[in-house]
Formats: C-alpha cells, sequence, structure tokens
C-alpha cells in the first residue's frame, strides 16, 4: 500500500481554511513572542526573568490542559475554541494598550502572557481533537505534521518580523499586531460545522470526565511512555527557546531583530525537519527518530555554548528545530493513534500536561542555572540531559503507531430494564456467565487479560475472574460501574479492537447461546421510592 501524500489533509475545504487561517493566528503570537520576550530584556537583567517569559506561555498548558482536554471531550468544541481565541484576543489587546502607555513591568508582564497561555491551554485540545474531525483517520499524521509545518513556516517569517516591528515601532505594535491575528481564525471557525456528536446519555459530570481521562492515560503503558519521553524532552530542549533572548543581547549593535533573526533560523530548521519526516519515518523506527531529535537537539546545544559568531549560532538552530518537530509530532501523532474519539482530548491534554509541564519547569531551571553558573553551563547541562533522554530509551522505547482499530462498535443497545432506575442509580454489578472447554483455558486466560485492560481504562472497577470450584467449566467475569448512566457510556466506548476480543471470547464459549450477561444494581437497603418494579415487565404480588 502506498504511502498517504503529506499534502492529503489539503484535498477537505474545511482542514484548508482552518489551517490557512491559523497561519495567521501563528504569525501573530510569533511576533507577540518577541515583543514580550525583548522587552523583558529591557525591563530586567535577571536571567531567570527573561527564562520565565517561555515558562509563562507554557505553564498554564501544563496546568489547564486537562481540564480543557475534559471540556472538549464532553461539549462542542467549536464553541470552546471561539471562546479561548476570544480571551487570547481581548488579553492581547489590553496588553497593546498597557504597553503603549509605558505601565509594564516584569511582574505585570508576567501575568499578562500567562493569561494568553491560559487561553492557548484552553485552544490547544480541542483543536488537535478536532483533527479527526477534519480529515479521515488515514490523513491524520500528514494533517499533525502540517500543522507543525504551519506554525513552523511562520516561526520562519514572524520572529524576523516581530524583531523588526519592536526596533521600529516598540513592543506595543507587536502586541497589537498579535490581536488582530485571531480575527482571521475567529471568522473561519465560525463558518466551520463539525460533525455533530451523537450522545445515548446525558455529558459527563466534569469531575467524572477528568477522572476518566487519567483512569485511562494511566492504564495505558505505550501512553505513558509517550508522556514520560514528552516531559523530559520539553524539560531539557526548552534551554535553547528560553535563553534565546540572553544570546541575542550577546550582539547589541543589531538588537531585538538578531533574536528575531536566530528564531528564525530555529523556525527554518523546523520546516526542513517536517518536510523530511515522511522519509525519516519511513526509514526509521519511532524510537530511532526520537533518539535523532534528542541528540540533534544536544548538538544545537554545545554548539550554542561555544561559539559567540551569530553565523555559527543561526546555523547551530537549524538541527534544533528539526528536532523540535521531528520529536513533538512523532508524540502528537503516537497519542492521536493510539486513543479512541471518546477520550483522545483529554490524552492530548495529559501528553500536553507533560510536555509543557516540563517546559515551564525546563525555562525555570535554566533560568536559574544561567544566574548562578552563566549561560554557556545552562546549555552544556541541558546538552547532557538530551543525551541522556536518548540513552533511556534503550529501556523505555517509544511505541510503533497504533495498528488497533479504535472506531466505536456502534452496536450496544441499552437493555430493557424491569426496574424503575435513574441514570444516577448504582452502584452497578455486572456478571458475565463463561463455560469454557478446560483445553481451551490458557486461550481463555489470554483473551480474559486483554478484557480486563480494556474494561478497567473504560471505567470497569473491581474487576475479578471467578472460577466454579464444583465445576471448573463454569467462569464469571464480574466487575462493578458506578452509576447507570456510566454503565452505558462504558459500553459505547467500546471500539472494534475491543469488538475482537469479546467475539474471540463467544468462540471459545460452550454453553447454549451468547455469555449470559446479568446486570445487578447493588444494594444494602432500599427505599420505597427507590428501584420501583415496571408494571407490565415483572409480575408483582398483589398487582
Amino acid at each position: 500500500m502506498s504511502r498517504p501524500s503529506a499534502l492529503a489533509p489539503f484535498r477537505h475545504k474545511a482542514f484548508r481554511t482552518l489551517w490557512a487561517a491559523t497561519l495567521v493566528s501563528n504569525f501573530g503570537g510569533l511576533v507577540q513572542a518577541v515583543g514580550a520576550a525583548w522587552m523583558m530584556t529591557q525591563l530586567t537583567d535577571s536571567a531567570t526573568l527573561v527564562a520565565l517569559v517561555q515558562a509563562s506561555n507554557t505553564l498554564p498548558i501544563m496546568l489547564f490542559a486537562l481540564l480543557s482536554g475534559a471540556l472538549a471531550d464532553i461539549f462542542e468544541r467549536k464553541r470552546l475554541l471561539l471562546i479561548a481565541l476570544g480571551v487570547m484576543a481581548s488579553v492581547s489587546l489590553f496588553l497593546a494598550v498597557v504597553a503603549g502607555y509605558g505601565w509594564l513591568d516584569p511582574y505585570s508582564l508576567l501575568a499578562l502572557t500567562f493569561l494568553i497561555g491560559m487561553g492557548q491551554a484552553l485552544y490547544n485540545p480541542p483543536w488537535q481533537a478536532s483533527m479527526g474531525d477534519l480529515v479521515p483517520r488515514e490523513d491524520l499524521p500528514a494533517a499533525v505534521t502540517l500543522n507543525s509545518v504551519g506554525f513552523n513556516l511562520m516561526r520562519s517569517v514572524g520572529p524576523a518580523a516581530g524583531g523588526l516591528i519592536v526596533a521600529g515601532y516598540g513592543a506595543a505594535a507587536a502586541f497589537a499586531v498579535n490581536a488582530f491575528s485571531y480575527v482571521p481564525l475567529i471568522f473561519a471557525l465560525t463558518r466551520w460545522k463539525p460533525p455533530a456528536r451523537k450522545r445515548d446519555v446525558p455529558p459527563e459530570p466534569l469531575a467524572p470526565a477528568v477522572a476518566a481521562g487519567l483512569r485511562y492515560v494511566a492504564l495505558s503503558p505505550n501512553l505513558m511512555r509517550v508522556l514520560a519521553r514528552g516531559a523530559l524532552f520539553g524539560l531539557s530542549a526548552v534551554a535553547v527557546l528560553a535563553l534565546l533572548p540572553l544570546i541575542a543581547t550577546e550582539h547589541p549593535e543589531s538588537g531585538s531583530l538578531t533574536l528575531g533573526l536566530l528564531l528564525g533560523c530555529y523556525g527554518l530548521g523546523a520546516i526542513l525537519g517536517a518536510a523530511a519526516n515522511g522519509r525519516i519515518r519511513e526509514r526509521m523506527n519511532n524510537e530511532n527518530v526520537v533518539r535523532v531529535a534528542f541528540m540533534g537537539f544536544a548538538a544545537s546545544c554545545l554548539v550554542l555554548s561555544t561559539s559567540d559568531n551569530v553565523f555559527v549560532q543561526g546555523l547551530a538552530l537549524l538541527p534544533a528545530g528539526a528536532s523540535w518537530v521531528l520529536a513533538l509530532s512523532l508524540f502528537n501523532v503516537t497519542v492521536q493513534l493510539s486513543t479512541p474519539r471518546w477520550v483522545v482530548a483529554r490524552a492530548l491534554a495529559l501528553y500536553q500536561t507533560a510536555t509543557f509541564g516540563g517546559m515551564a519547569a525546563g525555562s525555570w531551571l535554566w533560568g536559574m542555572v544561567a544566574d548562578l553558573q552563566g549561560l554557556d553551563a545552562a546549555l552544556v547541562c541541558a546538552a547532557g540531559l538530551l543525551i541522556l533522554g536518548a540513552v533511556i530509551g534503550h529501556w523505555f522505547s517509544q511505541p510503533e503507531f497504533g495498528k488497533l482499530d479504535l472506531d466505536p462498535v456502534g452496536r450496544f443497545r441499552a437493555p430493557e430494564l424491569a426496574l424503575d432506575l435513574r441514570g444516577r442509580s448504582g452502584p452497578i454489578m455486572v456478571m458475565v456467565d463463561y463455560v469454557i472447554d478446560i483445553g481451551d483455558t490458557p486461550e481463555f486466560l489470554r483473551l480474559m487479560a486483554r478484557r480486563r485492560a480494556s474494561r478497567r481504562r473504560n471505567g470497569a472497577r473491581n474487576w475479578a475472574l471467578l472460577r466454579d470450584l464444583e465445576n471448573p467449566r463454569h467462569w464469571s467475569e464480574s466487575y462493578h460501574i458506578a452509576t447507570w448512566d456510566e454503565y452505558v457510556r462504558h459500553n459505547l466506548r467500546g471500539t472494534r479492537a475491543d469488538d475482537e476480543v469479546i467475539l474471540a471470547l463467544r468462540a471459545l464459549h460452550r454453553g447454549d447461546g451468547n455469555p449470559e450477561v446479568h446486570r445487578m444494581i447493588e444494594r444494602h437497603s432500599v427505599s420505597p421510592q427507590d428501584d420501583l418494579p415496571l408494571i407490565g415487565k415483572i409480575e408483582v404480588p398483589g398487582s
């Protein structure tokens, strides 16, 4: 089978329109980033405060991405995207006004960039999760890469333009450009008509939805490996972005323009990395791609620590940008292809929490090291940590892209009940009875291990497998679900990969018909108002 074209997502009009509008928004965001970073170098000599400008953009994503991911899986993603864009545009405009009047100090600058980061934290998970609504599954890796290409295309020109704007008109103008750059994206989103999301049960409450996302990722070993390596990459690689304003101040003759040009070189490297992404993935497995990214970034850090020549520094930033795209786009695609649609925004949010949390911590850490030991020492230490990140892949290698079919089965129909249950009624205990030949026991237990993993990821508690002492051919699978609504959600979350296990278990079953399912509500006492029998469903004495 031929590999899908890297430009295949452009066949879809909604993706084309939103991608183009996102280019404008990314341009404004990068202009704003240059303005904020350069303004901080003018407000303070503290390397820590300068590095914290990067942290103020990434820390909110660590803190609020999971909440946003839960909201994106519960509510309409388009509405969340528009709210987030409104927040970012409003704060950016306020920042431009405050900067124009000269009212900014280092801490108010950090506070306002933190608020913009909050808007980005609300925006990122629903936007990433919407890729599955914009393109079919086979085009998803290309769509994620094109998003990265778009951002880094602007990174190759936006920072340089930002440097010119700041040099010519001041940081306030850069903030104003960012505020107005959101307008095309807001307009494009208002015209987008995403596919309707069918709901057979009410939306999950927010707290259980957050817990469900945490549970799913925690019980998915492949996802945990992605999160761990993403956090380590963010922690170490962010040293370059966090300390680049300080590198630029070593060339005072060209001021903010140097910072813009250096960031432009970083963005150009990212574009080259994105262009080579497909061919590199064809020739290497995922773990080797990640190792190349860690080592490429380490080499860049070492060159930056040893050279004061701006031309050499610009060249060193090319492999850094390429490595950034190779690693982060691979992590993103792995999460998306390893996660069913019902929880994809929460899984992406947790990935972003880990990665951007690493970036926020790294921005503070490398700023502190630069203050205490110097800029070159901070870059050398970051390179050492990046090399360690490549080496530990020997024990915690990255998974290959998921081959399992994670589309929903869509076959479940809630049974007709003989008790008058409410959606919040519970807890529900489920037992499934099997009759298994003795010779089939090893295969049955193998399948049940997979069944247990999927049950627990989808919300089952207290899962157990029981065997009849008097008739060893008889087995019962049992588990608990908190409420009836949760039981329905649990079954609606089943994927085609889960269905393969169910069909294999049915093939082993030697009883009459399919395995018998018992659904019971657990009660230590029953009030007269709860669980009333439905007249006509069962015979009620005296009726």
